[in-house]
């Protein structure tokens, strides 16, 4: 019976995970304009949605939610792993520990807080916000997040191997990039997909930073257009395209450790 109910448990949750999705991937194959009323099949929402100049905002959106995505996760990888290396190799263990703390409090904090935080920040220093503000943003709120995935890979990593580097002749950037980094790259990239992901999916940073010169990212243009009275019938097959890439992406690197690690043992 404990066996029938965590099984029966785990699909519960799967279900209620994964609902949503296949709801609005099933009805992205018709053309009604409401979902839950399926007209027949058909693939007229995916031809207009990249039909050009049909919907022209809402590619635009979605085109500037995947730049700023990749730009910021790109940053915000960089600066977390350096960070990380910082924060892992300080002596002071009082020190390691506050700045351990402080890295946490923005992944603690409210999102709407940090949002409206780095809104009052510009405003106080004139900055008139745009792509370059809000890219800043959700750089900052990314950072932290990178640190924590590749943490992990610092402590497991053998801390003799930098100084076995720089023993045998290799200068501290050689020892960083051929010792280090292949040993935490792993984090390096849980955190960069962690990162777009996160920016992707962001709404309140965005919503309070995004300015007033007509730029909107996707989350932006869904709640604008959610209050118009109804949800443009383009955004499912979006949506569900996203959907099947992420999970594409992520069984792909789930088979490519699942390979890793068995190769390894076999070592």
């Amino acid at each position: 019976m404990k066996r029938f109910f965590a099984k029966a448990y785990i699909w519960i949750l799967l279900v209620m995970l994964y609902a949503p999705m296949i709801i609005i991937g099933v009805f992205s194959f018709t053309e009604a304009k409401v979902l839950g009323n399926w007209t027949g099949f058909s693939t007229g929402l995916y031809r207009s949605l990249f039909t050009n100049g049909a919907h022209e905002a809402l590619m635009s959106a979605a085109l500037n939610t995947l730049i700023i995505g990749l730009v910021a996760a790109t940053v915000a990888t960089f600066l977390g792993t350096v960070s990380a290396i910082g924060i892992f190799n300080l002596r002071n263990k009082r020190f390691k520990a506050a700045m351990n703390t402080l890295n946490n409090v923005p992944i603690l904090n409210a999102d709407i807080i940090t949002g409206v935080s780095l809104f009052l920040l510009f405003v106080s220093m004139g900055v008139t916000q745009g792509y370059v503000t809000l890219t800043l943003c959700h750089i900052t709120f990314c950072t932290p997040y990178v640190v924590l995935s590749v943490m992990p890979r610092l402590k497991q990593m053998n801390p003799n191997t930098f100084e076995a580097a720089l023993d045998l002749g290799a200068t501290p950037s050689q020892a960083l990039w051929k010792v280090i980094i292949p040993q935490i790259r792993s984090g390096m990239v849980s955190g960069f997909l962690l990162s777009f992901i996160l920016s992707v999916d962001d709404f309140e940073v965005s919503v309070f930073n995004v300015g007033t010169n007509g730029l909107q990212t996707l989350s932006t243009y869904i709640y604008a257009d959610s209050r118009k009275g109804g949800l443009t019938p383009e955004l499912r097959p979006m949506i569900t395209i996203m959907f099947a890439v992420i999970l594409a992406v992520l069984i792909f690197m789930n088979l490519r450790a699942k390979k890793t690690n068995q190769s390894n043992s076999l070592k």
